[in-house]
């Protein structure tokens, strides 16, 4: 547990990204194979569910430090954190670093935890804490509690990987994506090519595409790029190998059992097929053309859920959008020039022929300023903008400079006011940068959207000191603001809601801009945001 506390304090310590890769280098150089796989799990998203209640935990420390619960929970208020909370109160004896075992050691032994009484999960704790200093106690906890916040992309793994075994990046990208277990593998197991090979259900890693900068004519002639409508659902892969179907999501989710229509393309698929694609609601029954997207909203209804209802089918039924064609006949077609691997493609969406497949159109025009235009038209039909693919493009791992971008339109922006705030967490637990913003009705404020991005380090400190300064009311950690300061919110997309005190729900809120310009009374009305919503929304 040492060497990954110094780790993780590396990790968050520091911004540039080779000194993170440097870290992680060192920590694959030094570690045991057993540790290696835990850390590759934790930065890949594959932490373990908890076994141990955080309440459990608030109880036992409180016993250890003898704090009350009234100041044990200003502490937290204050601190943020409560993995930090603990790891700050608990007795300090930092000669005890060097007592703490190994990362598997505790990560399995939580797993054995799951059904045990409280009394085992309280003795495995305490002993933990007393084995290790405050930074180790910190991580631990965080491990039972939550996630870290440090900057460690999957991309950043693979490369770290890739650097410490001498493997290409795209070999290692491969044979960490789809399902394996840090329980029942080893090192050796986990990046092996018979590992690779054994799992029918590996997915490719995917191709994820930059944001256009500056003037799209500096990408050089429109004629060497394959333009396409960017769509609004779920990245995802259909996969058939061995007659077994199965279909991914870009998150490495197993998708297959959730959207039980994708059924039908077990039998039309052939073996040996990897398809690249969006997720996404299509009208069965289409106005224009040969299929109409639904709004995000309509597939949000389906997702999170256990088992699908005939009423879900019917008000949200989905289609696939076919993008590229990665796999054919057990081959891997991805260093093929897109140009033909689109043809190919272009060949088994015919062969499958259902309306629920389609073909991802080509936006064909002759000049920049023509696509522009065609851009500008993108909400209308309900896209987010233009995907950018250069024709002779290989298919490769991640996000990648040069090959793929994405042209979205301007976002949807509405002015609001903040009216609640929550501090945050990480290196932000001591600021409040969660915030909640209001709408008006009349002569009341409607809460209608939260956000915590598109600040400088500098305006969130400007922010949190108006907060600190001007809170009306505390309710645990969420303090009531007076309604002063105006943002600029922009947003995705917009859609009916009857969860929402406002009636809407808006996508990937974020603070545009600092509306230094503007008061209270400025502000937009609930009635602009269900305008927005009738134009733009998924209740026309």
């Amino acid at each position: 547990m040492k060497q990954f506390a110094e780790l993780i304090q590396t990790l968050a310590g520091g911004s540039k990204t080779n000194a993170k890769l440097q870290a992680l280098n060192d920590y694959f150089d030094g570690a045991n194979d057993r540790d290696k796989v835990w850390v590759i799990a934790l930065f890949t998203g594959r932490r373990p569910k908890g076994s141990i209640n955080s309440s459990l935990m608030r109880q036992w420390a409180m016993e250890q430090s003898s704090l009350p619960p009234w100041l044990f929970e200003e502490c937290y208020h204050t601190v943020g954190d409560l993995a930090e909370t603990i790891a700050l109160i608990l007795p300090k004896n930092e000669n005890r670093a060097g007592l703490s075992k190994p990362l598997a050691y505790y990560m399995e032994s939580l797993q054995q935890l799951v059904k045990a009484p409280d009394e085992l999960k309280k003795s495995f704790v305490l002993d933990a804490w007393n084995e290790m200093d405050a930074k180790q106690i910190f991580v631990f906890n965080k491990l039972i509690t939550g996630g870290f916040r440090i900057g460690v992309s999957q991309k950043m793994i693979v490369n770290a990987l890739g650097k410490n075994t001498g493997r290409s990046s795209s070999e290692i990208a491969h044979r960490l994506i789809g399902t394996w277990d840090p329980l029942k593998i080893s090192f050796e197991e986990l990046l092996s090519a018979e590992n690779m090979t054994a799992d029918l259900s590996k997915p490719y890693p995917f191709f994820l595409a930059y944001p256009v900068e500056g003037e799209v004519e500096a990408l050089g002639e429109v004629k060497e790029w394959q333009a396409e409508w960017k769509w609004d659902g779920i990245r995802g892969q259909v996969i058939k190998r061995d007659d077994a179907f199965f279909v991914w999501s870009r998150g490495e989710e197993l998708l297959t059992a959730k959207f039980p229509e994708f059924a039908s393309l077990h039998a039309l698929l052939p073996n040996g097929i990897a398809i690249d694609g969006e997720i996404i609601s299509l009208n069965p029954e289409p106005k224009n053309g040969s299929f109409e997207p639904l709004p995000f909203a309509v597939l949000q209804t389906r997702i999170g859920r256990k088992t699908i209802s005939k009423k879900n089918l019917s008000e949200a039924p989905v289609g696939f959008i076919a993008y590229d064609l990665l796999e054919l006949d057990g081959k891997d077609l991805r260093e093929i020039p897109l140009e033909q691997r689109r043809q190919l493609l272009a060949e088994v969406v015919t062969a499958v022929n259902l309306p629920m497949v389609q073909l991802s159109p080509v936006v064909k025009v002759e000049s920049w300023d023509a696509l522009r235009t065609l851009r500008e038209s993108a909400r209308d039909r309900g896209s987010e903008g233009i995907m950018l693919k250069r024709k002779n493009s290989s298919y490769q791992v991640g996000r990648k400079r040069g090959d793929w971008w994405k042209w979205k339109i301007d976002p949807l922006t509405i002015d609001a006011v903040l009216i609640y705030a929550q501090k945050g967490s990480g290196r932000r637990s001591n600021l409040y940068t969660d915030y909640t913003f209001a709408v008006k009705e009349g002569d009341k404020l409607v809460p209608f959207a939260k956000a915590y991005g598109g600040l400088t380090d500098k305006e969130f400190a400007k922010v949190d000191h108006f907060i600190k300064r001007n809170s009306l009311e505390k309710f645990g950690p969420v303090r009531t603001v007076k309604p002063e300061l105006v943002f600029e919110i922009a947003f995705e997309g917009i859609a009916e809601s009857k969860r929402h005190k406002s009636g809407v729900a808006v996508r990937f809120p974020r603070m545009s801009r600092w509306r230094h310009d503007k008061n209270a009374e400025d502000i937009n009305t609930l009635d602009d945001l269900k305008a927005m919503l009738a134009m733009y929304g998924n209740a026309k």
